[in-house]
């Protein structure tokens, strides 16, 4: 079976097993920006908490860039790692702002794509994860964020090789997955990885991907 092929099938029966997945209201780019960030190495529910608590402690985001250091740290404290994030979103506000003059970031949408993602790749704090999220989730453009779990469960699907890294798994799966289905390939592969296919102790009798699965199917012989 082509890899093609394979992932067609993984995502017709993601949808068959959970449906057509609905994600949060989308938030304007700048602030899916800015959220992607303080998700790094934290949860979604202290992502959300630091988020609001930043939105509700400063007006506007030229309030943020402009702020003491210290008062961002503290309002963003929630998601974890504070003194990194704090100067990380600072820094890319006044990026922005040095080369846009503004910080409206509504222009990326009628760029072609691959310039709008190296746009958005050249501020610090901003990998291929957090510029596919803003682009597929603000901008409703064709892109396919890779997170932790998406990256498990393709590597355990064989849709990647194994020691491709995370950064590279993004063009990777791109090409693999039709454009049509990122939006919902992504978040039901996630949902497949929270619930079922964890990192420690992955529920593979239970799998709608089993049949489809090498790693599933041999973990499964093992337990018989």
């Amino acid at each position: 079976m082509s890899l093609a092929l394979l992932a067609r099938q993984v995502h017709e029966r993601l949808l068959e097993f959970y449906g057509q997945p609905v994600w949060r209201q989308p938030l304007p780019p700048l602030d899916e920006l800015i959220s992607t960030i303080l998700s790094q190495n934290t949860n979604d529910a202290n992502r959300d908490r630091a988020f609001a608590a930043l939105r509700a402690r400063f007006p506007t985001w030229e309030a943020v860039r402009d702020a003491p250091p210290e008062a961002v740290i503290a309002a963003i404290r929630p998601a974890g790692l504070a003194n990194q994030k704090g100067p990380r979103i600072q820094e890319v506000l006044r990026a922005i702002t040095a080369e846009r003059g503004s910080l409206d970031l509504s222009f990326l949408a009628d760029w072609p794509l691959e310039e709008a993602r190296r746009w958005l790749l050249q501020f610090k704090g901003v990998g291929p994860k957090t510029a596919a999220i803003v682009l597929c989730f603000s901008l409703h453009r064709p892109a396919f964020p890779v997170d932790t779990h998406i990256y498990r469960v393709t590597g355990r699907l064989g849709l990647r090789p194994e020691a491709m890294s995370v950064e590279q798994a993004h063009e990777h799966l791109e090409k693999l997955f039709a454009p049509k289905s990122y939006y919902a390939a992504h978040l039901n592969l996630i949902r497949l990885g929270r619930e079922i296919c964890a990192a420690r102790k992955p529920a593979c009798e239970r799998c709608p991907l089993l049949s489809l699965c090498a790693f599933g199917q041999s973990r499964a012989r093992g337990q018989n």
